[in-house]
């Protein structure tokens, strides 16, 4: 039975991590990101405005860190998201932290989303100091403290299949060391 976390930034490689080693070790896979994307498509807002939207409406995040806490509790599970280190404390075995340059991460995000650079680093500025203020102040957390991480990896100039390699061997040898 295990429980690990992967947070980050924006466009830092959370889900495609997160994704790979719930593959590799046969772990449920639970984005909080993902969570996040769909309910603002159901308020009809882009991620920048349900971003903000949020700001005034706390109940949007307690549901989805709510849902964060329950599938901890579940065991053999991946949750990935900028809280979910904080959310999933006490529940969790190992807590991954992966980064990237602002400059890459908005690039992988215009890619992604299929807009350009201009107005991904606009969208992605502005999603992070929003969080960064509404998580500090719901739960005092600062998302951008990396203290309470077992592992820290930056992504910006390893190829993806290393930084997938090096993780997945890096949850395997913890796994069988808390055997």
């Amino acid at each position: 039975m295990v429980v690990i976390t992967i947070s980050g930034p924006h466009g830092s490689g959370k889900s495609t991590y997160a994704q790979a080693i719930a593959k590799a070790l046969n772990l449920k896979y639970v984005s909080s990101g993902q969570t996040f994307r769909e309910l603002a498509k159901e308020h009809s807002c882009n991620l920048e405005a349900f971003s903000k939207k949020c700001e005034n409406d706390k109940s949007i995040d307690k549901e989805i860190d709510q849902r964060t806490i329950e599938e901890a509790k579940k065991d053999n599970v991946i949750l990935e998201g900028q809280l979910a280190a904080w959310m999933a404390m006490e529940f969790a075995d190992l807590h991954i932290y992966v980064t990237a340059s602002l400059k890459t991460r908005v690039e992988r995000i215009a890619e992604r989303d299929g807009t350009n650079y201009k107005d991904a680093r606009k969208e992605t500025i502005a999603r992070t100091r929003s969080e960064v203020r509404r998580f500090k102040r719901m739960y005092n957390v600062d998302i951008e403290n990396t203290d309470i991480y077992d592992i820290i990896l930056s992504t910006d100039r390893l190829p993806r299949e290393l930084c997938v390699s090096i993780l997945i061997a890096s949850c395997k040898e913890f796994i069988n060391n808390e055997s």
